[in-house]
């Protein structure tokens, strides 16, 4: 099936022609997947040598543009400079920010979230949850799932993660909030942008 028919229904409608000549020009597969907590998409060689790119299927049409030229410039830095290049580092940042250049404009992105992704890719970081700003913005494009981040929550607030264990938030040490969880009252630290389930205890 061509892919950019797969594509279609989770990309901004403005994006669609320059997402096909990416495509045209990278030959890479793209597998759709259900959602994955820990990641919004992955890049890797599969044993017979093809490029695929994976991506959690989400309504939200920026985050899944951001997430396909993300993984998208994995495979285009590693062509261009070799297996032995950091991950995320320096030739990563470049291609990255070469890549979606074209795509950051009022016809694809809103005019809010735009602004937010120009200081973004100054220096773009490993994910977009990695930078406050910019996954607070997306946060406003994701379908509502009663979920919230921990800065939002009062201190003492019980709360869930994604794979059901449960948390007391205590107070924000730096950047970060310790939580001790319910079961073993061990102490953890969650970002401030962490998206977890408040509970009614």
């Amino acid at each position: 099936m061509n892919q950019i028919k797969i594509l279609k229904p989770f990309i901004p409608k403005n994006s669609i022609e320059l997402v096909l000549k990416c495509l045209n020009k990278w030959k890479v597969v793209i597998k759709l997947s259900s959602k994955r907590h820990t990641k919004h998409g992955d890049f890797r060689i599969l044993p017979n040598g093809i490029c695929q790119i994976s991506i959690n299927k989400t309504e939200n049409i920026y985050r899944f543009l951001i997430t396909l030229i993300h993984e998208l410039s994995h495979m285009v830095a590693y062509e261009k400079y070799g297996p032995k290049i950091k991950p995320h580092g320096y030739y990563w940042k470049k291609t990255y920010a070469d890549l979606i250049k074209p795509f950051l404009i009022n016809s694809i992105f809103p005019k809010n979230l735009l602004h937010i992704l120009f200081e973004h890719f100054k220096s773009p970081k490993a994910s977009s949850d990695s930078d406050f700003d910019l996954s607070l913005a997306l946060k406003e494009f994701d379908k509502s799932d009663g979920r919230k981040y921990i800065f939002e929550l009062q201190r003492g607030s019980l709360f869930e993660i994604y794979n059901g264990r449960k948390f007391k938030l205590s107070e924000k040490k730096v950047k970060r909030y310790r939580c001790e969880e319910l079961n073993s009252k061990k102490v953890y630290l969650f970002s401030a942008h962490a998206k977890v389930t408040p509970l009614d205890i």
